[in-house]
């Protein structure tokens, strides 16, 4: 029996799972967690994987191993390969001037052509704008720029800083993956390459693509370029392991992946399937054979981890907005499902707009959260709990329209993540989606996905591995829950303090 590991090193952990590479089989898996904050040193990422490792039984039998991760982060390293700063996350807003400043010295339609989307707070290249602005000693000190899941595979090679790591600082040793790379705002999918002059315009400094590992004692400190990690097709190994902590020497790499892009493949999309994701932050994306550019900014034409493309939104509230409730009222989350079905759908005229933490689709990056419709009858734990329910996934739903508005084939919703399994929650998901809905079983769909191409860059062939499905629903559509959810959206939201 071969096995295959993949690693979801998301905002809030680091899970491995351990999966019989011929069937998919699930062997074992392990987990660790990773500090809070919109700011993180990389090396709680490393110390995360090393103990989630050692938590799913070690990898001395895995023949393979690919790591996806959270997206758009800054990762920036010295010609020595040490962290300049600690990186900054998705999640993090301070970049949202930036992100208007980039927009307005180019377009919009611009970014949208030669990236397939525009920026926003999230994207690499606003963080890099930020950095230069406001912390330009650091700026200085960057010899290269990576994403999460790009600093972690690099280490698993064997490479970091001298102090640190086996092989040493190599820079031209990175490499990424085209979903990842399809998120920092300078690579475009149609083109399938760098765009340099955008990297530079955001930056102010000029940047090259790493050609790969350098020979023993060659030297490339003449080249002030930033590098960039290069860029691999899924089923194209990275290189092999380096013994390192919990890490066995000779386990074949994988190119990694975007979680969202992780997601896609270890669920097995194809093209008809809408896929709305419920974690931390929510995502709805599908799967295209064809490049998608909106130059509203709304939807972003990402690459996936398959060679084809997944337009998405993301939305900043998610499972969040169900645990900030559920802890006004007292309640875990079986109770405020109990909560929430026991109201009529609509809420009673309550309608929750749940910017919590500000939003990105729309981009309102200072929004802060509206709860309109209160009236001595509305005023329930009843309807504030359904109220949050439909709130988050009328968000959602907005922004899979908003997908589906460019072109996108769309025959069925897969709703998966922590509150995919909440009844409320699949009970909401059939009134404001107009598809059938589909529930897979629980499972690490990220890790899954990166497991799953751990075995391809393996083995040269895609592993098709088919999840089971928990539940599935026909639609239900309550047209009146979206309507009152875009009718208090209107109403505006307070900027923060």
């Amino acid at each position: 029996m071969s096995l295959v590991a993949g690693v979801d090193s998301s905002t809030q952990s680091c899970k491995v799972v351990v999966r019989d590479l011929s069937t998919g089989a699930l062997v074992r898996q392990g987990s660790a967690g990773h500090p809070a904050g919109t700011e993180v040193p990389p090396a709680a990422w490393w110390e995360a994987l090393l103990t989630a490792i050692e938590d799913a039984g070690g990898l001395d039998d895995v023949a393979a191993l690919s790591v996806a991760g959270q997206q758009h982060g800054l990762v920036a390293l010295d010609a020595d390969g040490h962290v300049v700063r600690d990186a900054l996350l998705w999640n993090d807003t301070r970049s949202a001037p930036a992100a208007r400043d980039l927009i307005a010295e180019l377009g919009a339609d611009a970014w949208a052509r030669r990236t397939g989307s525009v920026p926003v707070a999230s994207f690499t290249a606003t963080k890099l704008r930020w950095l230069r602005d406001a912390e330009p000693e650091a700026a200085a000190r960057v010899a290269a720029v990576a994403l999460p899941h790009d600093w972690l595979t690099w280490r698993l090679l064997g490479f970091g800083p001298a102090d640190e790591s086996p092989l040493g600082p190599d820079l031209d040793a990175l490499v990424t993956d085209r979903s990842d790379a399809s998120g920092t705002s300078y690579w475009s999918p149609a083109d399938e390459g760098y765009d340099l002059d955008l990297f530079e315009h955001a930056f102010g400094r000029a940047a090259r693509e790493a050609v790969g590992a350098r020979e023993t004692g060659a030297d490339a400190s003449a080249d002030a370029r930033v590098v960039l990690p290069r860029v691999l097709q899924a089923d194209v190994a990275a290189g092999t392991s380096v013994a390192n902590g919990a890490v066995p020497a000779g386990i074949v790499v994988g190119a990694g992946a975007g979680d969202n892009a992780g997601a896609a493949l270890g669920l097995d999309a194809t093209v008809g399937d809408l896929v709305i994701s419920i974690g931390t932050s929510g995502t709805a994306f599908a799967v295209t054979d064809r490049p998608v550019t909106d130059p509203s900014g709304t939807v972003a034409g990402f690459a996936d981890a398959a060679g084809g493309y997944l337009p998405l939104i993301a939305t900043l509230n998610a499972a969040r907005v169900l645990s900030s409730i559920g802890g006004l009222l007292g309640v875990d989350h079986d109770e405020l499902s109990r909560l929430a079905l026991a109201a009529e759908p609509g809420a009673g005229g309550l309608t929750l707009v749940p910017y919590f933490e500000g939003e990105r689709t729309p981009d309102l990056p200072d929004a802060t959260a509206t709860l309109s419709g209160l009236t001595l009858a509305s005023s329930t734990r009843e309807n504030l709990a359904r109220a949050a329910v439909e709130g988050m996934l009328s968000a959602l739903a907005d922004g899979a329209a908003a997908v589906r508005r460019q072109g996108v084939e769309a025959s069925r919703v897969l709703i998966i993540g922590g509150a995919a399994l909440n009844p409320a929650v699949q009970a909401v998901a059939r009134q404001v989606f107009d598809l059938p809905v589909v529930v897979p079983e629980p499972g690490e769909y990220v890790a899954d996905g990166a497991a799953r191409q751990a075995g391809w860059a393996l083995s040269g062939t895609r592993p098709t591995w088919a999840p089971a499905t928990s539940a599935s629903f026909e639609s239900d559509l309550r047209p009146a829950v979206g309507e009152r959810y875009r009718a208090a959206q209107g109403l505006g939201s307070l900027p923060r303090p």
